[in-house]
């Protein structure tokens, strides 16, 4: 071969190499983890597109469900490991880093946990030794297999008060500290977090950090609190979004996103926040986009998305992962809630499991 021919041949190589479009896992993956809220039919190949979508993007995964209590503790002394196990196992044939979501909430918590064999509501040290078991229960079953835990969620109010779930009421705020110290003792290697949503809101900030440092000062982990992050086209203030990834910084935790997505809908009057209770009634004017959303709409995705990007490229030294809630926009959370039966476009691939050009945009933000 001629030295024209091989000189051809390498640049053509080059540019085959130079054309080869980054992944999200490879440019965003250099400064955080990437990853995707995964339901079962993704683990267990029944959505196979789905799955390729999350093994060719992401190097990081969450269970959407099937590790909440009531999936995975359903009577106080039979836990169900199938869906969860076979969870982990796609993560780790995969090579994607793992989290365990959640230990404590008070949604989606077994049903048996606050109340005795009559109904009737269970004392503090029998609902502290109800808690202990679960968590060392499940902690242990995946010791060594999840990076981290979100140990207990969302217990603040968007007010800054306590949420008086059944944990607050019966235990007191002391079940966070007690929590996160069985989660330690079950896996002493595993990273150990906080999670919310609203984190935008001043008063809500105030008070994590006010329990990130209580818990610091007694030698308890904490490693991180994770900013769940479902927005809105017009919400929250981002200012104030950006201001809670330095205070946070501040309290000696890392920052993750943990279930970011863009609703894309108008709002039902009086819903806010991430609460699953919130449920309202459907009516078309809340549903514009479910012949398709417009160019319009598209224009305000894309325009919202990069500037939360622009945010978290910012605060990319912070931030240690950053999770869709979600794979597709079909299978999104966000076509049922909070009004059921609505057609939602919150992530970065479509209803065909395509990639929006959002994606590309935000890749070209990191490089």
């Amino acid at each position: 071969m001629t030295n024209k021919l091989l000189m051809a041949a390498f640049m053509a190589l080059g540019l085959c190499q130079t054309a080869k479009a980054q992944t999200m896992k490879e440019a965003l993956g250099k400064y955080f983890l990437v990853g995707a809220a995964v339901n079962t039919n993704v683990v267990y190949g029944i959505d196979n597109k789905g799955a390729n979508v999350v093994k060719e993007n992401f190097n990081a995964i969450v269970a959407e469900n099937c590790m909440k209590g009531e999936e995975i503790h359903p009577e106080e002394n039979r836990y169900y490991w199938t869906d969860a196990d076979r969870t982990v196992e796609f993560a780790r044939m995969n090579h994607l880093t793992m989290t365990g979501h959640c230990l404590v909430w008070h949604s989606q918590a077994p049903r048996w946990m606050f109340t005795d064999a009559n109904g009737k509501k269970v004392s503090r040290e029998v609902l502290i030794d109800r808690m202990y078991h679960h968590i060392t229960t499940v902690v242990k079953h995946f010791k060594g297999k999840v990076i981290g835990w979100d140990v207990v969620n969302e217990v603040v109010e968007d007010d800054g008060s306590m949420r008086h779930s059944p944990y607050y009421d019966i235990i007191g705020e002391d079940f966070i500290e007690l929590a996160f110290r069985f989660a330690h003792e079950a896996d002493p290697k595993a990273e150990l977090y906080l999670n919310d949503f609203s984190m935008s809101n001043p008063k809500k900030r105030a008070t994590y950090c006010r329990i990130i440092r209580d818990l610091k000062k007694k030698g308890i982990r904490v490693d991180a609190m994770g900013m769940q992050s479902h927005h809105g086209l017009d919400y929250p203030n981002l200012k104030e979004w950006e201001a809670t990834m330095d205070s946070l910084s501040a309290c000696g935790v890392k920052v993750m996103l943990t279930e970011l997505d863009l609703n894309v809908l108008p709002n039902p009057d009086r819903f806010g926040g991430a609460e699953v209770s919130q449920n309202f009634a459907y009516r078309e004017k809340l549903d514009p986009y479910r012949n398709g959303i417009t160019k319009e709409g598209t224009r305000k995705f894309e325009q919202r998305y990069l500037e939360i990007f622009k945010i978290i490229n910012r605060h990319r030294d912070q931030i240690s992962r950053v999770t869709f809630w979600g794979v597709d926009d079909g299978t999104s959370w966000l076509n049922g809630f909070p009004v059921p039966g609505r057609t939602n476009y919150p992530l970065f691939f479509d209803r065909q499991y395509k990639a929006k050009p959002i994606m590309k945009k935000v890749i070209d933000l990191f490089k």
